[in-house]
């Protein structure tokens, strides 16, 4: 069996009481997401994609500069835009708990669209508000908009339809969980919603504030389901609430169209007849993360090929050849809340209904989670430690090339590896500077180095993909080289630090960014990374 309502009764009280973590458990099988778009699953469905070609190793280093290699160490736990993402509750400190860089929260979208007499109509403040808030404490969030939303959502409404949708669009009531559902397949609603997207891209798409967006909208707490009033007809007497395939594919390649630069996901590879296939900027958001479930127990993650069910996550990729999805879009999602406590008590395995933990990180390239209870963890947990890490982008400077003694105009360079299992996703400003013996920062350069292009040197090898046995461990990324030259006139002459930064544009708005740290014994906090001693001659 499956269950669903705990993780929203958890988000209910997560919004109202900061102090406990209280789940509201309600059964729900798994065929309430496993069955969505199961008509015409086959038909869409192709098969693995297989091991992804290997990119271009890049430039080599200049031979004409002098290497300086640096010391690797464990990388911040709290790097920008990995790890956890905790709930967003107006008012209460978002930095405490496990170090995480990331606030998640629900929207409803008549909060937005309140005007009864206006569909076109946008309030964005509740939005602005909780983007405020939230960057105020150095945090990227990462956001949905739903329009039923069971139980309540604490400060936001239960019933979301926006009341502008009145004698336009046909109510439906959902029994079960005692939410009134709207007509999906409704032109009006269907126009309204894609106007929605696009004014939402319009006005956040690249706002810095912004780390990821689930797309939200259909089905009960916007995860793109109405169980049991779904497709799953034939074994039931629930009618079926959720938008035809074609209709839904609208919404999907509405938010493609509207978000170019900030990061959108999906729930499965198979919403939507598959119409995620062809959209490589889509991403994916695993809301039942590396749980296991059923008689026998079976993983909801995983593949078959490793135990998980047939309607797991990463089966449904294999079986629409979207595993490898994660070298263009980002995987996000939820640890289960079930197992949310001790989801990391066996790593790097697991036990009895928490799965491989780190095979579920690895095959999934998973870059963030939504982990209400690492409120609890301990700091000094290395399970936990080695686990956020390995999320994401881990990356380490091996070496910088530049000459000890310089002047004029000088080439400075270096060479990244990345350790974790997917990319950085965002195109931040990479910068040089010269620190005096005081620790003044006295130069800077901005370079046009694109750390995106940093890609995880190893990747786990899918069973299904038959490369050999069970871990694979397969090169892909390769150590990159960049360089830029400075120019050194007005510098005095004297002996300095040659440092780098990656800027978070947070910077720009909030003292308390959280800096992109490097895992090298050399980086400091303030988001310099030490290449070594250069004298200005």
């Amino acid at each position: 069996m499956r269950t669903f309502a705990h993780r929203r009764g958890r988000g209910l009280l997560a919004a109202l009481c900061s102090t406990a973590v209280v789940l509201a458990l309600a059964v729900l099988p798994h065929t309430a997401q496993a069955t969505q778009g199961a008509d015409t699953a086959g038909a869409a469905a192709g098969s693995a994609q297989g091991a992804p070609e290997r990119p271009a190793p890049g430039p080599d280093p200049d031979p004409a500069l002098p290497a300086h290699t640096l010391t690797r160490a464990d990388a911040p736990l709290d790097n920008p835009l990995k790890g956890f993402a905790r709930f967003y509750q107006p008012g209460v400190d978002q930095n405490t708990g496990y170090p995480h860089s990331l606030t998640w929260s629900y929207f409803g979208l008549s909060e937005v669209m309140n005007d009864a007499s206006d569909c076109g109509h946008y309030d964005w403040s509740v939005l602005d508000s909780a983007l405020k808030e939230t960057a105020s404490y150095g945090n990227q969030a990462a956001i949905r908009f739903y329009i039923e939303y069971p139980y309540s959502s604490g400060s936001h409404p239960t019933n979301a339809i926006p009341p502008c949708f009145d004698g336009h669009v046909d109510n439906r009531t959902n029994a079960y969980w005692n939410t009134t559902s709207p007509d999906y397949d409704s032109a009006y609603l269907l126009d309204a919603l894609k106007d929605f997207i696009a004014a939402f891209g319009a006005r956040y798409d690249g706002d810095p504030r912004i780390g990821f967006i689930h797309m939200g909208l259909i089905g009960l707490w916007g995860e793109w389901h109405t169980w049991p009033y779904d497709t799953d007809t034939s074994s039931d007497s629930y009618p079926n609430y959720m938008p035809t395939d074609a209709h839904a594919a609208e919404i999907m390649r509405a938010y493609n169209s509207a978000f170019t630069h900030t990061k959108v996901e999906a729930r499965y590879a198979d919403l939507a007849g598959g119409a995620a296939d062809s959209l490589p900027a889509i991403g994916y958001h695993d809301d039942s993360f590396c749980f296991r479930e059923g008689s026998p127990l079976a993983g909801v993650t995983l593949p078959a090929s490793m135990g998980g069910a047939s309607y797991s996550q990463l089966q449904k990729a294999l079986e629409h050849g979207v595993e490898n999805r994660w070298i263009t879009a980002s995987m996000g999602g939820e640890v289960r809340p079930d197992i949310q406590g001790r989801a990391f008590a066996n790593w790097p395995g697991g036990s009895g209904d928490v799965d491989n933990m780190k095979a579920c990180l690895e095959l999934e390239h998973t870059t963030w989670k939504i982990n209400e209870g690492s409120a609890n963890y301990s700091a000094d947990d290395a399970g936990v430690a080695a686990a956020v890490r390995l999320m994401g982008y881990d990356l380490t400077v091996d070496d910088a090339y530049f000459h000890d003694t310089a002047q004029g105009s000088t080439k400075v360079g270096v060479r990244i590896s990345n350790n974790g299992v997917a990319p950085f996703y965002y195109p931040w400003t990479v910068s040089l500077g010269l620190k005096d013996s005081t620790g003044k920062v006295v130069k800077t350069w901005d370079t046009t180095w694109d750390l995106r292009k940093v890609m995880p040197k190893k990747i786990r090898a899918f069973p299904d993909w038959g490369v050999g046995s069970d871990p694979t461990y397969l090169d892909y990324g390769y150590p990159r080289y960049f360089d830029a030259t400075v120019d050194l006139s007005g510098v005095s002459t004297g002996d300095y630090q040659l440092v780098m930064k990656v800027k978070n544009p947070l910077e720009d708005t909030s003292s308390h960014a959280k800096k992109l740290r490097f895992a090298n014994a050399t980086q400091n906090a303030d988001g310099w990374l030490g290449l070594g001693a250069m004298t200005v001659g």
